[in-house]
């Protein structure tokens, strides 16, 4: 996938959900992974002709692992003229060592949610975006009606009202199967997760699940997305 294309699915999303205003500061959550660089990219790119100006910072979260090396990240900040934060925190310490998590999956999200939040709180900006792609969409939906029996994924646009943030996420339309392309042909380095659960998540029996529908019934994701969009979800009718 070239730019362009990349390009062209964020500004659809962009547009349809009103995910930028004038005069935001956003900041792109960036774990090093390809979903999030991809977005950082195509955020920086949009920033040259979009009609509404906006400025970005990028931040990460470091969680603690040992031999986890954001310097390839803080390169590719310095090559695009991005702004880059890296906050460090004991999280995979508190969740791995100190709790025993049976489940730390749950836990450690929220808690890397609270901590990006207050990075993003005093940086002065008041949007957060964060690279979850269409099939984190799907994977979200069916993640909460198997093992939370209810109808749910999260909103393309989300108000924190406690420190009146919006979160909002560009890269719902792409599939990831795109993201990949786009990683491999524009030759990004991406920083490889040292969680060491890394792969053996609920999140990886949906996405295996997923798979194993897609090729029993075509379009099955396709579909499946459509439906989210069509629904009562919170936020999704655009």
């Amino acid at each position: 996938m070239k730019l362009q294309k990349l390009l062209s699915y964020v500004r659809r999303a962009v547009d349809d959900y009103n995910m930028i205003n004038d005069g935001d500061k956003i900041a792109v959550g960036v774990s090093g992974g390809k979903d999030s660089l991809s977005l950082l990219v195509a955020l920086k790119a949009l920033q040259r002709f979009y009609p509404k100006r906006f400025e970005i910072e990028a931040i990460s979260v470091s969680l603690g692992f040992e031999n986890m090396d954001f310097s390839s990240v803080q390169k590719f900040c310095d090559n695009l003229e991005v702004n880059y934060t890296v906050v460090k925190t004991d999280i995979g310490e508190i969740i791995f060592d100190t709790r025993k998590e049976k489940n730390p999956c749950s836990l450690c999200a929220k808690m890397r949610k609270g901590a990006l939040n207050d990075a993003v709180e005093g940086l002065g900006c008041n949007k957060v975006a964060l690279g979850h792609n269409r099939d984190d969409v799907i994977e979200t939906f069916f993640m909460a009606m198997f093992y939370e029996g209810r109808i749910y994924t999260f909103s393309p646009v989300t108000f924190l009202d406690r420190k009146k943030i919006y979160s909002i996420r560009p890269l719902i339309y792409v599939p990831e199967k795109d993201i990949m392309d786009f990683v491999k042909k524009e030759n990004i380095a991406i920083v490889k997760n040292k969680c060491p659960v890394d792969g053996h998540t609920k999140r990886e029996d949906i996405k295996n699940f997923i798979h194993e529908q897609s090729l029993k019934y075509d379009h099955f994701d396709e579909k499946i997305f459509g439906a989210i969009k069509r629904s009562d979800i919170k936020s999704w009718k655009d």
